[in-house]
């Protein structure tokens, strides 16, 4: 089952003193983050948080939020994760979020080997990289289409095309 709630960023400082906040986003870009007009601090969506206003502000994101109008306040909130609603998203068709498929298991698109299961995502700039772990290995696995023929979220199934030595000593 997918999570209802889904880690966006983190507060991690203040920025001026009428309760703006720093906010270390883990979305695709600042732009992406500072699209949504609610954040939840727990991940079981009781405790919300709306927001007044948002912006990029260099590696960070500045958030004003109703309610925290002071520098004090804002204070408090540090370290706090901030959370989405899955249902507040809009993904695109073929578009997946990175929490969705740690722990999809992977298969041969031709032969149904299994591989593993997706333990980690390394985001290198260029392209993901999946790390798959079985017995005890990991492997890693480039998210690009020449490897990856499809993704299927709702039975945690990924269909792959891997070449020599990506899972054995085959070069």
């Amino acid at each position: 089952m997918l999570k209802k709630y889904i880690e966006a960023g983190k507060i991690v400082g203040t920025h001026g003193v009428r309760g703006e906040m720093r906010v270390q986003q883990w979305c695709d870009s600042a732009e992406v983050f500072t699209e949504f007009k609610k954040f939840y601090l727990d991940k079981y969506g009781t405790e919300r948080l709306v927001v007044k206003a948002s912006r990029p502000h260099g590696n960070v994101c500045l958030l004003k939020a109703d309610g925290v109008d002071t520098i004090e306040m804002a204070e408090t909130l540090r370290g706090k994760v901030l959370y989405i609603d899955r249902a507040d998203m809009k993904l695109a068709d073929g578009q997946f979020l990175i929490d969705d498929i740690v722990g999809c298991r992977v298969f041969d698109a031709d032969d149904n080997t299994e591989y593993g299961v997706i333990s980690e995502v390394s985001q290198t700039g260029a392209n993901d990289v999946w790390h798959i772990k079985k017995d005890g290995n990991e492997y890693y696995l480039p998210n690009v289409p020449q490897f990856v023929k499809s993704v299927d979220i709702e039975q945690r199934k990924i269909l792959i095309t891997p070449i020599g030595g990506m899972f054995d000593d085959e070069v």
